[in-house]
């Protein structure tokens, strides 16, 4: 796709896109300047920018996030920070399993019995 669709699909300006490509939030466009072809990548990096400045992060810290490559870390309660991996925010990867899967590890880890107790006795 032309930077003319890629603005439409990702709901911004081209001139937005030209400088996150400058900053180096999203990778250079294939086939060069005359012929630029963008593709899910591009419009993956957008995504994953545009979500994290709208979750308050200022362009210098994702920046430092994504450069980074450890994750983005979210207070979720006092004592708690849930570190997400880049390349999941604006995925569109399925919340539902990866949040039964916190619920689980939250309740194994703040339960008060013992790690060596048989799992299989609490059902």
């Amino acid at each position: 796709m032309n930077i003319r669709e890629l603005a439409t699909a990702a709901h911004t300006t081209e001139r937005q896109i030209r400088y996150l490509i400058a900053e180096g939030f999203v990778p250079s466009p294939r086939g060069g300047r005359a012929h630029a072809d963008y593709g899910p990548d591009h419009l993956e990096a957008i995504g994953r920018f545009t979500r994290l400045r709208d979750l308050g992060f200022p362009p210098a810290a994702i920046h430092l996030l994504l450069q980074a490559g450890t994750g983005v870390p979210f207070a979720v309660a006092n004592g708690v920070t849930l570190v997400i991996a880049p390349d999941l925010i604006a995925s569109d990867a399925p919340a539902a399993p990866l949040i039964d899967a916190v619920q689980r590890i939250l309740a194994r880890a703040l339960t008060k019995e013992h790690l060596d107790a048989d799992p299989s006795a609490a059902d």
